[in-house]
Order: C-alpha cells, then structure tokens, then sequence
C-alpha cells in the first residue's frame, strides 16, 4: 500500500472544478492510474480531501493506492501544485507485523447509514454515527475504546472515544447526467486491533459506501 500527498493548484480551472464535486474529482485521479481509454483499475485507491485544506492555501488530498501513479497522465497542465514522494504504508507503519491488541490512531471521512425499504439513509444524530462505527469496527477487526461522557447536562453514560465531526452533504455529476448526493461525516479517534487480517483488508479496500466520492479511506498512525 503506497500513500501520496498532493496539493491542488487553484489557479487550475479543472481542479476548482473538481473540489466542487468529488465524483468528477475521482475520475481525474483514475487517469493517473490507467492507460488513455481503459476503465480505472477496480480497487486500486482509495482517496480523501483532508479537512485542514481551508487554511493550508492548497487543497490536499491522501491517495491509497496499490501502484504507483502517473500524476502527468491527468493530462490538465498545472492541475497539481505538488506531489509529495510516496510513502510505503507497509514498511512505514510495519503491517507485516500487526498484532491483537495493537492501538493507533485513525481518520476515516465514511458514510454512516442504513438500509431500509432497499434505499440507504444517511445517519445524522451523533449516537447512530458512533453506533455505526462500532458496527463497522466489529465487521472489520478493530474496536475502539469507551469512555465515561463528561457532559453536566446529561446523566453520565459510557460513550465510544471518537470525535465525529465535519458533516458534509457531498454532491457529483456522472457523466450520465445522474446526480449523487451522499452524507458524510469525519471520524477521528484511536482504534484497537483485535482480527490483524480483517483490519488489513479494511485498510486496503476502504469501509462503507462512496469511495468513488472520497469516502472509505481508513488512515492511521502510531500512538506514542
């Protein structure tokens, strides 16, 4: 798994274009993996734009992906500001060597939701999005760490220990003409591996719904 970091440049008519609907931001990013008239390679990345763009001047974006990518085969001049050099996850985080029991901290920009009646419905009270990271975190090896709530207004209650933030309502245009909606939120936290295998494969395939919009990215780091 290689990890890269590159930044928009909004001077770039393309790339405002692009921030403005993900799914149009996703299919730039397919021709930086796949040959000029070939589909894009299915499972091959996975990406996000990191919340902290508004105030770095440059929107960043991590993108996941099993090889590595030709940033010029985008074929918009002046698209990228930069690419950073790729990280290899494998090596960087040690995966080979994942463990039971062992913590990091993770980012996660998912679609918590339900099915009913055979459509999806997005989450949007804050104990249905923790409940549904728990529910994914037992799906996918890992579980996260519960913690007395500190709210005075309310009686105290054990609550998962994860931030849920940056509710956002994401809309794109297939080139169709079949407009997508899907809710979003942003989950910070630490995690606990329990199944090593099953937590790799979320890793490397994503979690819930949407990642041709930016979604399903788990990235994570040591705790110190």
């Amino acid at each position: 798994m290689l990890l890269h970091r590159i930044h928009l440049n909004l001077r770039s008519r393309e790339a405002r274009r692009d921030l403005a609907d993900p799914y149009q931001l996703h299919c730039t990013l397919c021709r930086a993996f796949s040959s000029p008239g070939s589909r894009c390679p299915e499972n091959e990345f996975l990406w996000r734009l990191e919340p902290e763009h508004a105030t770095s001047g440059q929107p960043r974006i991590l993108v996941q992906s099993r090889s590595i990518p030709d940033w010029n085969a985008v074929g918009v001049k002046g698209y990228l500001a930069k690419a950073d050099p790729p990280i290899d996850l494998v090596k960087r985080l040690r995966l080979a060597e994942v463990k039971d029991g062992q913590r990091y901290r993770f980012r996660l920009r998912a679609n918590p939701c339900v099915t009913r009646n055979g459509k999806r419905m997005g989450l949007m009270h804050l104990e249905d999005q923790e409940a549904w990271i728990a529910r994914k975190g037992k799906q996918h090896g890992f579980f996260l760490p519960r913690v007395l709530s500190s709210d005075l207004l309310e009686p105290r209650q054990e609550r998962i220990n994860v931030r849920v933030s940056g509710e956002r309502m994401l809309r794109g245009m297939q080139h169709s003409g079949n407009e997508i909606r899907i809710f979003s939120v942003l989950y910070d936290g630490i995690l606990t591996v329990t199944e090593p295998a099953s937590f790799l494969g979320a890793m490397k395939t994503g979690i819930g719904h949407g990642k041709a919009m930016g979604l399903g990215l788990l990235s994570v780091a040591p705790t110190f």
